[in-house]
């Protein structure tokens, strides 16, 4: 049968803080807000080791940041707003060119078509003989505003 392996002895040592002396210019080392315990340790084999238990850094959480800053957000929105409005005002002055024109031409064909039916009736007039009055006159004399016929 195996032997059973004796039990592991293990000493735990304090550590003496490290004197600052005020004239070290350059380099201060910083002392934890604890001094951790010194742990030692017996291998199986007979070897000691020493050192501290350092419990694994944990890595501060990271902020999370926007993918693109808002002020660039910012800058872009205004520049499509800026664009909307000035291509607005140029559909609109376009539209008002448009409009402008279409009237400008309706009223020059209203009156192409009403001076044509007013050149119709005045010569057409003597041959027609449809409606209206027609007054021969003939050995007429005017004098002083008086009709003498």
């Amino acid at each position: 049968m195996a032997h059973p392996e004796p039990p592991v002895a293990v000493e735990v040592h304090q550590p003496h803080p490290i004197a600052v002396h005020p004239s070290a210019a350059s380099v201060i080392p910083v002392q934890p807000h604890a001094v951790p315990a010194v742990a030692s340790v017996v291998l199986p084999d007979g070897r000691v080791v020493t050192g501290y238990a350092i419990e694994p850094t944990k890595p501060e959480p990271i902020v999370a940041k926007p993918v693109v800053s808002r002020t660039a957000v910012n800058v872009a929105l205004g520049g499509v707003g800026f664009l909307a409005v000035c291509g607005g005002l140029l559909l609109l002055t376009t539209f008002i060119t448009a409009l402008t024109a279409l009237i400008t031409q309706l009223v020059t064909l209203a009156a192409v078509i009403f001076g044509g039916w007013i050149a119709l009736q005045v010569f057409s007039g003597s041959s027609h003989q449809g409606g209206g009055a027609t007054v021969h006159i003939r050995k007429a004399v005017f004098k002083r505003n008086h009709f003498h016929g």
